[in-house]
């Protein structure tokens, strides 16, 4: 299970106004390229964003549902991206003075990326997520200015 960590300079309810707009997904989702459609309901549980994974032209559609929320604070995500596999995702905000720190706990559990030991697993998942939070951060502070 990988964790990884960074604070992010805007309050926690402006950095869960990223996350509750699922099109903005694949401005800060490293591997999203493209949203084709979110649910009306999202972020509530059992709604999907419907996105494709990759580089054209070798672009896979799938989708990631929302397992649990407990609304402003945590995300847990069911990211799909089969042939590769799934993963569950959990996002979590907690204040810290002036920022928030946001923390991705990421775990393949099916599919391919399920097979790779957690040693090797790991190491990758989180290098992506340092991206992925730094990306997040870039969109959460912009918006916060």
């Amino acid at each position: 299970m990988s964790t990884t960590t960074r604070s992010i300079a805007a309050t926690p309810a402006q950095v869960w106004s990223v996350l509750a707009d699922g099109w903005l997904y694949p401005l800060f989702v490293v591997g999203a390229s493209r949203m084709r459609d979110v649910d009306d309901t999202w972020p509530a549980v059992g709604s999907r964003l419907h996105h494709s994974v990759g580089v054209w032209p070798a672009l896979i559609d799938d989708t990631t549902e929302v397992l649990e929320i407990d609304e402003g604070t945590r995300l847990l995500l069911l990211a799909r991206g089969w042939p590769a596999g799934q993963a569950h995702v959990e996002i979590s905000l907690r204040p810290a003075g002036d920022s928030t720190e946001v923390t991705i706990v990421e775990q393949a559990t099916a599919g391919p990326g399920a097979l790779i030991p957690k040693p090797i697993q790991d190491p990758q998942l989180h290098v992506r997520n340092v991206e992925t939070l730094r990306r997040l951060a870039f969109v959460a502070e912009g918006r916060a200015r």
